[in-house]
């Protein structure tokens, strides 16, 4: 699993792709990783072949575990989670972990409404997850600027 080409892109989107890609390596057991702008738009994704395979079998549709279906619930984990925060006043949501028989989905809010989310097999150390996405979190945040968020979202639509 590596992160989406980066050949013609900045310097700051390779260094995300680069971030990513590392998230990838040093997590075990991480089956799909997705950065999702504050609109629910897949911005970086660990798994572009899954995204070809998707285009080759002809249908618009995205295969089931995919980053577009990470995208989709990570945004609406998000969107579920800032309802239960505001109804509760409790503040801003800073992360939260689903934990399933087979897996768990983990997201964390990245900077100005964009989200990190990873979805990991139950074998995954929810220690190890938590420290690389709070590392990606903290590297990523005052980069990812509307022009980055913007070269992002082109880049992962010509990529399909």
């Amino acid at each position: 699993m590596t992160a989406t080409g980066t050949f013609g892109l900045s310097s700051e989107a390779r260094n995300l792709h680069w971030l990513l890609t590392n998230l990838v390596e040093e997590v075990r057991g991480a089956r799909s990783v997705a950065v999702v702008s504050s609109d629910g738009l897949l911005l970086l994704s660990s798994d572009p072949a899954q995204h070809d395979a998707a285009d080759s079998a002809g249908g618009s549709e995205s295969p089931r575990g995919s980053s577009a279906d990470l995208a989709t619930i990570i945004s609406g984990i998000s969107s579920l989670t800032l309802g239960a925060a505001e109804l509760m006043d409790s503040g801003g949501v800073k992360h939260t972990m689903v934990a399933m028989t087979e897996g768990s989905v983990f997201v964390m809010s990245i900077s100005d409404g964009s989200l990190l989310g990873l979805h990991a097999g139950a074998d995954c150390d929810m220690h190890v997850v938590a420290y690389h996405m709070a590392m990606f979190v903290g590297r990523a945040g005052h980069v990812l600027t509307p022009e980055l968020r913007s070269e992002l979202r082109k880049s992962m639509e010509s990529a399909r």
